[in-house]
C-alpha cells in the first residue's frame, strides 16, 4: 500500500504526535542511514550504477567514519538480503568469544536482574579483555563479493575521503563523546581525536581521522584479507597480546561468516521474515505478532491502554521465553518451529488478561549495548538491505589500536559472565542480539524494511513499527516515529507522547509505569509502494536521513539538435 493509501486507512488513535522528519519518495533507489553522510555515500554508489548491496556496505564504511562510536570494521552484525530474484539471505558477522575465552574469566558482582552483567574493575565492558573476535568487516567484503556489483575500491572510496579531509560533528556524535568521557581519556589515540585539550569535541568542529584513512586504503587494495590474516590483524593481535586482551591471530584466521536462512511468519496477509537465532528478532516478532493476531488490535487505536496493555503482555511472553531459548544454535538447541507456531501463540494468548498485568515465566523447558546503527536499501533492480552493526558498546572498548584509528568491540559484554548457562562463554560461540532487521512481503511483493539499534529494545521497536503499519495503517514516516512502549517483565516504559490518562488506565492494571524520553534508537525504514516507487523514512531518534533517487536517463534515441 502506498502512502497516502495508508494515512486513509489510519483507525483511532489516543497518542497523538506529529512527525518531525520529512520522508523522501524516489523510483530508482533509497538509501537510509543514521547519519547524512553515509546516505550520501550509498547514494553515490547507486547513482554510479551500483546496486543495493553495494550501497549498503558503502554506507557502513562510510557509517564507521562518522559514527565511530557506534559501528566499526572490528564489530560484528546481521545483514538481511533480499535478492532480485526473490531470494532472502541473512549474512550472520556476529563476533565470537575468542579462543582463550573461559566461562569463568570474569569476576561476578552480582545475581540481580539489574547488575546480573557487572564484573570486577568493568573488564567485560570497557578494556581489551572485553573484546571479541570481530566479524564486521568479514561480513561486509563477503556480502560485497558474492551479491554486489562494484568494486571494494569504488565502495569504500566515500569513507576514505570523509576520514581524509574530515566532517563537521554533529551535537550527536559530541553528547555520546560526553557521556563517555571518562573512559575515553584513558586511551591516548581516543583521547587526541575525540577530547581536544581535554574536553569533548564540540558539535561543528571538523573531525579528520589519517591513520583510520590508512587503514581503510589497506581494506581497500587486500580486502578482509588485510584483518583477518594480513597486518591491520596483527597490529590488533599484537595490541591485545601486549595489554591483557584474548584475540590472537588464529581467532582470526579462524573466523568466519554464517549465511543462514531467514525465520517466516505471518500476519493478517503480510508474509514477516527475519534472522534466526543467535539474534532474537525473526523469532521473537513472529511469536508476538502470532499472539496479537487474535485481536483487533486496530480497532482498539493506536496508543489506547487496551493495545499497550496487549503489547506489554506479549512483550513479557516473548522475553520470557527468549531467556531459555535464544542462544547460538550451534551450543545451544532452538526450538524455533515451536516458538513461532500459531498453536504455541494460542496456548501463550489463552492466559492474557485484558484487566490486569502479568508476571510470566517461560513456555518452555530448557544486556546488550543501544549504541548500534542500522541502514536500509532499496535499489531500481529489486534488491533490499536491511542491515544492523554495532561495536557494541558507545565507542566499543574504549580502546584504539595504535597507527590503525581502529577501535575494538566491547562485546563480550553480551555474555552472560557466570559459568554454565545457555548463554555463557566459550570458546568460538556467536553472541546472541536483539538485532532486527526485518522485512514483510504481501503476495510475494516487497512491502516494507525496517530497522533499528536500541539493545534489548530493538526487536520489540521492530514490532511495533509492524504493528502501526499493518495494523494502524500509518505511513512509513509516521510508523517510524510514533511513540513507543518497552518492558521485559519490570518497569512499563512509556515515550512522552503517550497521554497520562493512558498511563494512569495502565497503572490500575497493575503496570509499574516508567517514562522514558526515548525509547531504542533511530529507525529507518522503506515502504514499497503500488505505483513501483520507493519511500524512505528516519525518526527523530537519531540524526537519521533519507536519500531517495529518481529521474534517470535519456530516452534512448533522444539526440540533441541545433
Amino acid at each position: 500500500m502506498n502512502d497516502l493509501t495508508a494515512s486513509a486507512r489510519r483507525g483511532a488513535r489516543v497518542a497523538d504526535f506529529v512527525c518531525e522528519k520529512q520522508p523522501a519518495t524516489g523510483s530508482r533507489g533509497v538509501v537510509v542511514t543514521n547519519h547524512p553522510l553515509a546516505s550520501a555515500a550509498g547514494s553515490e554508489i547507486l547513482l554510479a550504477g551500483g546496486n543495493a548491496i553495494d550501497a549498503a556496505v558503502a554506507s557502513l564504511f562510510a557509517l564507521t567514519v562518522v559514527e565511530p562510536m557506534m559501528v566499526g570494521a572490528l564489530g560484528g552484525g546481521v545483514a538481511h538480503l533480499r535478492l532480485a530474484d526473490g531470494r532472502h539471505v541473512i549474512i550472520d558477522g556476529l563476533s565470537t568469544a575468542p579462543g582463550r575465552a573461559r566461562g569463568d574469566m570474569y569476576e561476578t558482582l552480582s545475581t540481580e536482574l539489574a547488575t546480573y552483567r557487572d564484573t570486577r574493575d568493568r573488564k567485560n565492558l570497557v578494556g581489551p579483555l572485553s573484546a571479541a573476535t570481530p566479524g564486521a568487516l568479514a561480513g561486509w567484503c563477503a556480502a560485497l563479493k558474492q551479491y554486489g556489483t562494484a568494486p571494494l575500491a569504488d565502495v569504500i572510496a566515500p569513507a576514505i575521503r570523509l576520514a581524509e579531509k574530515g566532517f563537521i560533528i554533529t551535537p550527536y556524535l559530541s553528547a555520546c563523546v560526553a557521556d563517555c568521557a571518562a573512559d575515553l581519556a584513558r586511551d591516548p589515540g581516543l583521547a587526541a581525536l575525540f577530547l581536544p585539550g581535554g574536553a569533548p569535541i564540540q558539535a561543528g568542529a571538523r573531525l579528520r581521522q589519517p591513520d583510520y584513512a590508512a587503514s581503510l586504503r589497506l581494506i581497500a587494495d587486500r580486502g578482509a584479507e588485510a584483518l583477518y590474516g594480513g597486518p591491520l590483524g596483527s597490529a590488533l593481535a599484537d595490541f591485545m597480546a601486549a595489554h591483557g586482551g584474548l584475540i590472537d591471530a588464529d581467532d582470526l584466521a579462524a573466523y568466519r561468516i554464517v549465511e543462514r536462512e531467514a525465520v517466516r511468519g505471518t500476519y493478517r496477509g503480510f508474509e514477516i521474515l527475519g534472522p534466526p537465532p543467535p539474534s532474537s528478532s525473526g523469532v521473537h516478532i513472529a511469536q508476538m505478532l502470532n499472539i496479537l493476531e487474535g485481536y483487533d488490535v486496530a480497532g482498539m487505536g493506536f496508543g489506547s491502554a487496551d493495545a499497550i496493555h496487549l503489547l506489554a503482555e506479549a512483550l513479557k511472553i516473548a522475553f520470557a521465553d527468549r531467556a531459555v531459548a535464544t542462544a547460538d544454535p550451534a551450543f545451544v538447541h532452538v526450538p524455533v518451529e515451536k516458538l513461532i507456531s500459531k498453536a504455541y501463540a494460542a496456548e501463550r494468548r489463552a492466559r492474557i488478561d485484558m484487566t490486569r498485568a502479568q508476571s510470566w515465566g517461560p513456555g518452555l523447558t530448557s544486556a546488550e549495548s543501544q549504541n548500534t546503527t542500522h541502514v536500509t536499501v532499496a535499489d531500481s533492480f529489486g534488491n533490499v538491505v536491511a542491515s544492523t552493526q554495532t561495536i557494541n558498546g558507545l565507542f566499543g572498548a574504549c580502546v584504539q589500536i595504535p597507527g590503525t584509528g581502529m577501535i575494538p568491540n566491547n562485546y563480550m559484554y553480551n555474555f552472560d559472565p557466570h559459568p554454565g548457562f545457555a548463554l555463557s562463554i566459550e570458546p568460538g560461540k556467536r553472541c546472541f542480539t536483539s538485532m532486527a532487521p526485518m522485512m514483510a512481503l504481501r503476495g510475494g511483493r516487497i512491502a516494507y524494511a525496517l530497522g533499528l539499534p536500541g539493545a534489548l529494545r530493538i526487536f520489540p521497536s521492530a514490532m511495533q513499527a509492524l504493528v502501526n503499519l499493518i495494523d494502524h495503517g500509518m505511513s512509513a514516516q509516521e510508523a517510524v516515529e510514533a511513540p513507543r512502549v518497552w518492558t521485559e517483565g519490570g518497569p512499563l516504559e512509556l515515550e512522552p507522547a503517550i497521554p497520562d490518562a493512558v498511563a494512569q488506565e495502565l497503572a490500575a492494571r497493575g503496570h509499574s509505569i516508567a517514562r522514558s524520553p526515548r525509547i531504542a534508537g533511530g529507525m529507518s525504514a522503506i515502504a514499497f509502494n503500488e505505483d513501483g516507487s520507493m519511500t524512505g523514512a528516519a525518526c527523530w531518534r537519531a540524526d537519521g536521513t533519507p536519500v531517495a533517487i529518481a529521474g534517470g536517463l535519456a530516452r534512448p534515441g533522444v539526440t540533441f539538435n541545433i
